[in-house]
């Protein structure tokens, strides 16, 4: 098992075939995609997406002490021609809500990708009305940027205050507070 990183309370690893029971039962529950792709359950995904041990990528998150499998983590290039700009995300079980998982993760990425990986900036989206991720974000020291609007074949509930993207540069994390 290539082991990512681990935290206090998580281990970020790479996904095997042996999750592809957990990734569909993360991605067929409807409050989970609620502000996500669709919006819909989407169990059909595939761990190839997810697959490869990589400085950057998808990584399996589980509870370090049970190796209970809580979601995914993403940490990837924003243009693959380049790294110094990167992409944070995460899907988390509805289970591991509300305990700190996702800052604790979003945070263990920002550390790696700033200290070890070169990264001179981190940016991530989500749906304006996704009050949770975005408060997650900040937590982490990203700040908002600017609110825009995509266009949607089949637009989710709340698509009409459209997305929010936030960012962080190495500078500023590195900045006294």
């Amino acid at each position: 098992m290539h082991v990512l990183l681990e935290t206090e309370r998580l281990r970020l690893r790479a996904f095997s075939g042996a999750d592809l029971d957990n990734l569909r039962e993360l991605h067929a529950d409807p409050e989970v995609m609620r502000y996500l792709d669709s919006g819909r359950p989407a169990p059909g995904l595939l761990v190839s997406r997810y697959a490869g041990p990589a400085q950057f990528g998808y990584w399996a998150a589980e509870e370090r002490e049970t190796g209970e499998f809580l979601g995914w983590f993403e940490f990837r290039p924003v243009r693959e021609d380049r790294t110094d700009e990167a992409e944070l995300g995460y899907r988390l079980r509805r289970s591991a809500w509300g305990r700190g998982y996702a800052t604790e993760g979003s945070r263990a990425l920002l550390d790696r990708g700033f200290a070890e990986l070169g990264v001179g900036r981190v940016t991530a989206t989500t749906m304006a009305v996704n009050t949770g991720s975005r408060r997650v974000l900040e937590k982490c020291g990203l700040r908002y940027v600017r609110t825009f609007h995509e266009e949607w074949v089949d637009p989710l509930p709340g698509a009409e205050h459209g997305d929010v993207e936030y960012a962080l540069t190495a500078a500023e994390r590195a900045r006294p507070e």
